[in-house]
Parts: structure tokens; sequence; C-alpha cells
């Protein structure tokens, strides 16, 4: 007579079976992270070709606590529509910098736990803050919009504000100065980005940053079914904000929160 396992104990060696990122990464030596360089404070790739950023801080010392050196791989420039696939394509064991958690990311991997909670805002010319505090004062035909193509600013647009002029670029880093130029009216986009670019654009201000306009978090993209991986990385993750090390990277880049 034959006996069948249940199909948990299948699926739990299934998943034995496979090799884990985390023995890979031991193993080689090399933790491959996937970031797009191009969304400060986050991730950003200098003409030099070196990276600088809160998540490329923490990406070499996920890779430290492996005794791993990190290997980076970039998608091509303002690629945040293609995340996911490339993601999924296995071209890297982590993805770091700046990642939104959405429903829609979460059916085709994991997240470890989150970093921090953020949430859409307002950036604008400071001059103009009364003008765009609400979805109600923006969502005009008459306000210009300039966000990323891609990603999860172009979708709250879509959702939130259709009625504005939207205009998407592939020149992320460049939207800032054409705020100023007054070449836009609005940008979009997470409280903790509008924090640090109002620093290194003086006109520009974050509007209502503490209170957003939609609730979000952000955290590392992690390879779906592999829980031995998520397991580590939740754990140094932990410890990192146990110990103080992932605060003091934070303040390095954004203001204290008070």
């Amino acid at each position: 007579m034959k006996r069948f396992l249940p199909l948990a104990l299948l699926v739990a060696a299934g998943s034995a079976s496979a090799q884990s990122h985390l023995d890979k990464v031991i193993q080689q030596g090399t933790l491959e992270v996937c970031t797009t360089g191009d969304y400060k404070p986050y991730t950003f790739l200098k003409e030099d070709g070196s990276y600088e950023g809160i998540d490329i801080a923490m990406a070499e010392s996920l890779a430290k606590s492996l005794g791993a050196k990190v290997k980076w791989v970039k998608w091509v420039k303002t690629s945040w529509k293609t995340l996911t696939p490339d993601f999924v394509a296995g071209k890297c064991d982590i993805a770091m910098g700046g990642i939104s958690v959405t429903l829609q990311r979460q059916r085709q991997v994991f997240f470890a736990a989150p970093l921090d909670t953020d949430g859409k805002i307002p950036l604008v010319r400071c001059t103009d803050v009364k003008k765009y505090r609400t979805i109600d004062q923006i969502n005009k035909a008459s306000v210009r919009l300039l966000e990323p193509a891609g990603g999860t600013n172009e979708a709250f647009v879509h959702a939130y504000l259709p009625k504005a002029k939207l205009t998407l670029t592939h020149d992320n880093l460049g939207i800032f100065q054409q705020l100023v130029d007054k070449k836009a009216d609005v940008m979009i986009t997470d409280a903790s980005e509008a924090q640090y670019q109002q620093k290194r654009y003086p006109k520009l201000c974050a509007v209502n940053p503490k209170k957003p306009m939609q609730y979000g978090e952000k955290a590392y993209m992690l390879p779906r079914d592999d829980l031995s991986w998520k397991l580590y990385v939740d754990q140094w993750l932990h410890l990192a904000k146990a110990t103080g090390e992932y605060q003091s990277i934070i303040d390095q880049w954004l203001a204290v929160k008070k």
C-alpha cells in the first residue's frame, strides 16, 4: 500500500532542497545587491562609479555580517518600472534603495521587516506651500505634476490626482531643479525624499511631512519562498536598529526626528 506525505511536508522538502541565498552568499563571499542608484538619500551612483546613500551603507553592513563583499547590480537608469521583473529574474540576492512595500510587489517577492513608515506628500516651491496642501488643491487641470516614470509616485498620481496635468520623466534627479525653475508645480514623493531634497534646494519645501496623504512603508526586497534568507536579514536588521547602527546611518543623511 502506498503512503503519501502530507502536502505541507512535500512543500517543506522542496524548499529545503533549494539552496538558500544565505548559504550562497556565505559560500561565494559575495552579496549581489540590486539598486537603481537614482534615489537620494537611499541610493546614488556617483560619477566615479561608486555608490552612496542610506541603503548603500546598510548593504555594506549586511555583507560584512556575512563575511562577504558587495557586488552592485544596477538597473538601467530610472528603471523603477522594471524593478520587480528584474528582481524576480534572479539578478541579485536583495534589492535595496528606498523601495516601497506594495501588495502588487508582495505577490511576487518577500519583503524584509519594514525599515520605517513613510508616505506620499507634495514637494513644491516654498512660495506655493499654501496652494498645494491637499488632494483637492492639487487635483486640478491647471496644476503641473512632474514624476519619475514607473514606481509608486506615478501610481499615486493616477489613483488620486487624475485631473492634474502629469508629465513623466526618466531624469529622476533633474525633477527638483525643474520645480525650482517653475517648469512644474508639484512633485508627489515620499516624505523622506522630500525632506532630504528641501535641504539641497532651499527654494523647495516638503508639505506636511508628518501627515502624509498616503501611508507607506519601506523595506528590502527578498526572493520569495527563501525563508532562511529572510529570517537572517530580519535578524540583522533588528540588531542594526537595536545597537544604534541604523540610526547613525540615518542621521548622516536626514535630520533627526524630534
